[in-house]
């Protein structure tokens, strides 16, 4: 047990003696780093009487870092909250039990070396970045978790007649398990935490109530319970109220009592509620169970509790998946004209044409890198679902709820830049994280090279944990996920396609180049731009941005510009009329699938060639095929992709060989 002593706080008791106007106050607990997860970290004010009330009172956090400069990055005001029977109030966010009276986001107390303090003001007089200072100061506590000492703010609230000598409490090293703790002799120490607890065991033990259900999803017309449990048997009958809603969801997509009482010697009581099973597609929804009130003696060990409600009233697409994709059916809402300018033309005048319709100022939008959140969730819904997006790289439909909010990325979806934020040179500015709709914008050019932070054609809905592991690396050097069938391949080397264009200073170069604004492998990009061709997915992304953005893709729209400005068409004139890709074979069937030893083709008009390529982009093998005749499968087992190409049309199908 670490014990450090508090001059400041015993010269101060003669201070606060002669005060009778106010109640001492000091910080009694401070948890500032909790492992994993930072949702878990309160800070707990304690009153010299119980049920004090805290009007005209503030609590701020100072940053002590060189970067943070000593000041104020947080100021709580406690105008309305009082202490409670024990003289306690606990701040802390959700992930806190027992629930804290004053509720902030979780990750919002820095482990230091930094500083909290209580001071008689209000919180308009500490805005962010207000120096530390010991005006109308109630009571400080400079902490730390291994950190070098704080040394600006220990002087600054050293500068005191009547605070002195002010110590640097260490709660230890990061993801302790430990809290601060006051003493009552004025002194540190540090122990296992005891919110909502006076800390020498003293006091009114309270009995916690508690919040469960045996799930945390349920699909509409299920039934279910929702379970009250005391920590102690209660003396007398228990009624509690509660509420179940949320946002959209209300009483009107439930029946059941919203009332439950604990019976005198008993601990639990039980509400059951039945989903209505509407024929609404109102998309996933998230409930949430909160108490109205307890009496006084109880406490909330937990609150808000959310339960995921699953609507089976979703829609499906009318065109696949990128793992079972469909050409054709997803026309170009592109206006008519919308590429004229550029027809004819070969070469750098290509490439200029296009930016200058991709990029016209005045004409194209930027959006804001939150709107981009809205815009994913349009653009990448997922075809099988209304209710999810599509996840890059990992294949899979995930529930657009579950966007990463807090600090862990497990089981959530995020945003990828497939062109990394930091070989771009695109970072957040100022406004980006408000999301304010499509008809708010800044104006934009080929130089705006920051609106690529928030350009909604490159970056996708992505696996959070994947996106981690992704990081900054270049195509090529990573393939996705091991195993994976390659369906996004094409799709990320034509929004790549579109960087380069779009902006001035972005290039892809072959290779990984280190240099600020290249990106690769460009070879590596171009196989996968031939392997998986744009389909009807993509087409309906190019659209839903197009409503935000103002501007297009042009190699989805026109896949075989590609060839024009990198392939094996550069310095010719592009004339779309002349284009040779038709993707009109959906007709064509491909079966057994899995394979083992031979693979069979229906449905085509004339005799075909088959190509199949390996998950990284390999050709293994090319066949002519006509109906029905054997394509044997003599390959080692894997994910293969089969391209049949007729006359002028072609199709890809994804093959799994047993």
């Amino acid at each position: 047990m670490d014990i450090v002593n508090n001059p400041l706080r015993l010269a101060w008791v003669l201070v606060l003696f002669t005060q009778i106007s106010f109640a001492q106050l000091v910080i009694n607990e401070l948890d500032c780093d909790t492992p994993g997860v930072d949702n878990q970290e309160f800070i707990e004010i304690k009153s010299e009487v119980s049920n004090f009330p805290l009007d005209g009172y503030v609590v701020v956090m100072f940053n002590g870092s060189a970067s943070g400069g000593n000041t104020s990055y947080v100021s709580l005001d406690l105008d309305g909250y009082e202490t409670d029977i024990n003289g306690l109030l606990l701040i802390g966010s959700l992930g806190v039990s027992p629930v804290p009276q004053y509720l902030i986001s979780g990750n919002v107390i820095q482990n230091g070396a930094d500083a909290i303090a209580i001071y008689q003001a209000s919180d308009y007089d500490f805005p962010q970045g207000t120096l530390a200072t010991t005006t109308n100061l109630i009571d400080v506590i400079i902490y730390g978790t291994d950190d070098a000492e704080a040394t600006g703010l220990i002087d600054i609230f050293n500068d005191h007649p009547d605070f002195t000598d002010i110590q640097q409490i260490n709660e230890g090293p990061g993801n302790n398990t430990v809290s601060i703790q006051l003493a009552n002799d004025g002194t540190y120490y540090t122990a296992t935490p005891t919110p909502r607890m006076l800390n020498d065991g003293s006091g009114i033990v309270l009995n916690g109530v508690s919040i469960s259900t045996s799930q945390t999803q349920y699909n509409e017309g299920e039934s279910f319970d929702i379970t009250f449990t005391t920590e102690q048997n209660v003396s007398e009958n228990l009624d509690i109220d509660f509420t179940l809603s949320n946002d959209g969801f209300d009483m009107a997509d439930f029946t059941g009592s919203t009332t439950a009482t604990i019976v005198s010697g008993q601990n639990t009581a039980v509400a059951n509620i039945t989903l209505v099973d509407d024929s609404l597609n109102e998309g996933d929804e998230v409930a949430m169970i909160s108490f109205v009130s307890l009496p006084s003696g109880y406490l909330k060990l937990n609150n808000h509790v959310q339960i995921r409600i699953v609507d089976n009233d979703f829609t499906v697409a009318p065109f696949g998946s990128p793992l079972n994709p469909t050409y054709g059916v997803v026309e170009s809402t592109a206006p008519n004209g919308y590429y004229d300018s550029a027809i004819g033309l070969s070469g750098n005048a290509l490439r200029q044409a296009l930016q200058d319709i991709i990029a016209e100022e005045g004409v194209v939008r930027a959006q804001t890198y939150a709107d981009v959140t809205d815009i994913l969730k349009q653009a990448d819904q997922n075809p099988e679902n209304s209710n999810q997006v599509w996840l890059v790289y990992t294949e899979q439909g995930r529930a657009k709820l579950d966007f990463q909010t807090g600090a862990s990325n497990v089981g959530t979806w995020n945003r990828e830049h497939t062109f990394p934020r930091s070989r771009g040179g695109f970072y957040d500015r100022d406004g980006d994280s408000d999301a304010n709709g499509p008809d708010v914008f800044w104006t934009t050019n080929a130089d705006s090279i920051r609106h690529g932070n928030s350009d909604a054609h490159h970056i996708r809905a992505v696996d959070g944990p994947e996106n981690s592991l992704r990081g900054n690396q270049h195509y090529g050097q990573y393939n996705g996920p091991v195993g994976n069938a390659g369906s996004f391949k094409g799709d990320v080397a034509r929004g790549l396609f579109y960087m380069e264009i779009r902006y001035n200073g972005l290039q892809l170069e072959n290779g990984y180049p280190e240099t600020l604004g290249s990106m690769g492998d460009l070879a590596t990009l171009l196989s996968w731009n031939e392997l998986d061709p744009a389909d009807d997915f993509e087409m309906n992304r190019n659209n839903v941005v197009y409503t935000w953005q103002h501007n297009r893709n042009p190699f989805i729209d026109y896949p075989e510009l590609v060839d024009y400005i990198w392939g094996d068409l550069v310095g010719q004139a592009w004339d779309p009329s002349l284009s040779v890709e038709d993707y009109g074979l959906s007709e064509v069937k491909v079966f057994p699938n899995p394979v083992r030893h031979q693979l069979f083709v229906s449905n085509l008009k004339t005799e075909a060639v088959a190509e199949i390529y390996s998950a990284d982009g390999r050709l293994v093998k090319t066949q002519k095929v006509v109906n029905h005749r054997p394509i044997e499968m003599n390959v080692e087992s894997g994910v293969y992709f089969l391209r049949i190409i007729s006359e002028d049309k072609l199709i890809t199908k994804k093959i799994i060989v047993q």
